[in-house]
């Protein structure tokens, strides 16, 4: 059985410190059901599936939050793929044909209430030694660097194209455009990622409703299906490879896994919105999902072929760099970017022409990565 989209809704991202996790998820919640053209009932909806890394301890307070008491809400956490794998498994459910209508909802407070599961005792003992997550992400930018000639020009590159495009996004954390020369000046956090090679610190909260694709046409003449998806995960904890050290084996295994699902190959992705934690990440990941080969991710930002107007639009919302990273919202809003994008509804940074859309999201902690892959076509 078939899952298509028939509604999508976000907040704004940024600072929230005068709403509530509450008040964000009742927001995406009902910025959703108003997303569905020909109109939808909360009644049809069977179960909740709720992506957070450390807002909530339980899924039943969205039962409180959206008014769907009784309903199955069930919680899941899985690193920066928190968002993007409770969206996969509610499409799972629904294919199943366990449900015929459910709810995905992803929430972060990362400031006034910062997640606790990043100060577990295992992430602590490490990162005590020096290992912060922008030096994780720094290590494998300067052995790029090493390997291939890539340069701070290029991750400066990336910066740039981000926040133009997140300049266009009124949904975005951050709305304004940088040069190459001020994202070099900006304070060096861990050479080489300087402070606008980094995504901020984000509240936000994102939903999408998915149904069975065959009942699609009850609530809109424009559905958008999900049709590939691929998650993968490894350890690197005391094995890391020369691999592992200018790209990810998850996201290369996950995103295989998506291609074959939906029957597709790279060159058939229209819009991209990709994990750019930093902006060594979107770089390797160009090459992991095959949108060029191993060394080009450099190459391949330069000649603006990831740009708005390139053959392969990368994160045209602004990505995290620019709209910014609420962990458990993070893969539910690239879903909503990608589900606006195939309908049009883009506004000034719409991409022409895009029938098919790739989310990807990438997870990092001490003892290894994990990565999650969905393809989505207009209905």
């Amino acid at each position: 059985m078939q899952v298509a989209v028939i509604g999508c809704g976000m907040t704004n991202f940024g600072e929230h410190y005068g709403n509530s996790l509450r008040g964000l998820v009742e927001d995406a919640y009902l910025n959703a059901i108003k997303s569905v053209d020909k109109g939808f009932d909360p009644r049809d909806i069977q179960a909740v599936w709720y992506g957070t890394l450390g807002s909530s301890w339980a899924g039943f307070p969205i039962s409180d939050y959206t008014g769907l008491s009784g309903l199955p809400v069930s919680r899941l956490e899985n690193a920066c793929a928190t968002g993007s794998d409770a969206f996969r498994n509610a499409c799972f459910a629904v294919a199943a044909g366990v449900y015929d209508v459910a709810l995905v909802i992803g929430a972060e407070k990362m400031n006034d209430e910062p997640c606790q599961s990043l100060w577990d005792y295992q992430a602590m003992e490490i990162w005590n030694i020096g290992r912060s997550m922008p030096a994780v992400f720094a290590l494998r930018a300067t052995r790029h660097m090493h390997e291939f000639s890539t340069t701070r020009e290029h991750l400066a590159r990336i910066s740039v194209k981000n926040h133009h495009h997140g300049a266009l996004n009124p949904r975005a954390h951050f709305r304004f455009d940088t040069t190459v020369e001020k994202v070099l000046k900006s304070r060096m956090i861990s050479y080489p990622l300087s402070l606008l090679d980094c995504c901020p610190m984000t509240d936000g909260a994102a939903a999408a409703i998915v149904c069975r694709s065959d009942i699609a046409k009850r609530y809109t003449d424009s559905p958008v299906h999900m049709i590939g998806t691929g998650l993968s995960a490894d350890t690197t904890y005391g094995t890391i490879t020369d691999e592992q050290l200018v790209g990810f084996p998850t996201t290369v295994k996950a995103s295989r896994e998506a291609y074959r699902m939906a029957k597709l190959e790279p060159k058939d992705i229209d819009v991209v919105e990709l994990h750019d934690c930093f902006t060594i990440t979107e770089l390797v990941s160009y090459e992991d999902l095959g949108f060029c080969r191993k060394g080009e991710g450099g190459k391949f930002v330069a000649e603006g072929r990831a740009s708005l107007d390139g053959e392969k639009p990368v994160n045209p919302s602004g990505g995290l760099l620019a709209k910014g990273h609420p962990t458990g919202a993070t893969g539910v809003a690239q879903i909503v970017e990608i589900f606006e994008q195939l309908r049009g509804q883009s506004g000034k940074r719409q991409v022409s022409d895009a029938s098919v859309g790739l989310t990807h999201n990438l997870g990092v902690a001490p003892e290894g990565t994990v990565a999650l892959v969905s393809i989505l076509r207009r209905g």
